[in-house]
């Protein structure tokens, strides 16, 4: 396959907003053609993704910048992996040869479609979801498991918002950030036990878009700093009725590991990382699924400050789920927005110092006898 590389990234700040979903997609995509410096016309396919707006999301979006009707629009729908999959989908319609440029664009408002404080309704064979174990209750339980068989505490899960706002300060794009004290973080209201509302995502409405392109097309742009795909990486999460380790997690080992192999590193060789924070617990278990540390080491990287600016490794620069809240759709796609943009050193004010190699990592769904359905990895460096 081809080399593809990344020419334009667009996003919106995230938040609870007026806007539906095709209008926020389309701000992300024109902001991203801007930044490519390219014409509407020279893209070839779009691939867009969306978790709960309706069908034909992407006709939506693209029928008013004028562009329905003249090129293939393919809808991606993985629940909270969708805008990292249509992002896949473009990169491999450039790899493959298919296209010399295709955009990936992810788009989501939960705030015009949902009552607040609600949960997507589980599907009628999901009899875990019809029992109560929707996403928070699911990782609470994987909480209290992590901090009784590594001693972690619930100060330690609180550092992790923390650092998180921290990280999140001078971003304009996020939604929640500033200095927060892991006090204000206990005391907020109990959510799931040991979740308090600050260890908790938001659900927000947001956009990202990412054009991707090949060498050839890289080189007639004369773009001197290449922000190159190194890998893109799907998979589905294993099933099986039996007992598993809650506090690891299959399918993010899988598919980290598919990406390293696909990129020819390792974890050694990563700078940052923004992954599917939706819950403080994840930071520590996923950065152990993602082979940073041995397992039940995790805590020990927060706690020893390895896992911010000036650590081994940046978790969540940008700030995170637990800064940026999660629009479903469309998280995947700004992440890699970001981690393009800390890459470029376009960053000011929170950004991770000689990045080269990012990795973003969103899951998508639940599904019962699986931790997660789907899984979608990107690594990319300069």
């Amino acid at each position: 396959m081809r080399d593809v590389y990344i020419i334009g990234v667009g996003e919106i700040p995230f938040g609870m907003l007026k806007d539906d979903f095709h209008i926020l997609g389309q701000k992300a995509v024109r902001a991203a053609i801007k930044d490519a410096g390219i014409r509407w016309d020279e893209i070839q396919s779009a691939f867009v993704g969306n978790g709960q707006n309706g069908i034909v999301t992407g006709q939506r979006i693209f029928r008013d910048l004028g562009m329905c009707g003249k090129l293939p629009i393919i809808n991606v729908e993985s629940a909270c992996s969708a805008g990292a999959m249509a992002v896949h989908s473009a990169y491999i319609r450039v790899a493959t040869g298919l296209d010399e440029i295709s955009l990936g664009v992810g788009a989501e408002n939960a705030s015009l479609h949902r009552e607040p404080g609600s949960a997507p309704s589980p599907d009628m064979t999901d009899i875990e979801g019809f029992l109560g174990a929707v996403m928070v209750a699911k990782y609470a339980l994987r909480a209290q498991r992590y901090m009784y068989e590594t001693g972690a505490t619930a100060e330690d899960l609180a550092l992790v918002t923390v650092k998180s706002r921290r990280h999140a300060k001078n971003n304009p794009f996020a939604w929640r950030k500033g200095e927060i004290t892991v006090e204000e973080v206990l005391n907020s209201r109990l959510i799931a036990r040991p979740f308090t509302l600050e260890q908790c995502c938001g659900m927000t409405d947001g956009a990202g878009a990412v054009i991707v392109a090949s060498a050839e097309v890289v080189k007639k742009l004369g773009i001197s700093k290449h922000v190159k795909i190194e890998a893109s990486a799907v998979v589905s999460g294993p099933f099986s009725v039996g007992p598993k380790d809650e506090t690891g997690d299959d399918v993010i080992t899988i598919g980290t590991y598919k990406a390293y192999e696909e990129a020819g590193i390792g974890p050694e060789d990563i700078d940052m990382v923004e992954l599917h924070d939706a819950f403080t617990i994840t930071e520590l278990m996923y950065c152990e699924a993602m082979g940073f540390c041995k397992k039940g080491e995790g805590l020990k990287m927060l706690r020893d400050g390895d896992l911010t600016h000036g650590g081994k490794v940046v978790f969540s620069p940008r700030g995170g789920m637990l800064s940026y809240g999660h629009p479903m759709g469309a998280s995947g796609a700004a992440q890699i927005v970001q981690n393009v943009k800390q890459l470029r050193g376009q960053c000011p004010g929170y950004q991770v110092e000689n990045a080269r190699t990012a990795l973003s990592q969103v899951t998508g769904g639940g599904l019962q006898g699986t931790q997660h359905a789907a899984c979608t990895t990107h690594i990319i460096s300069i």
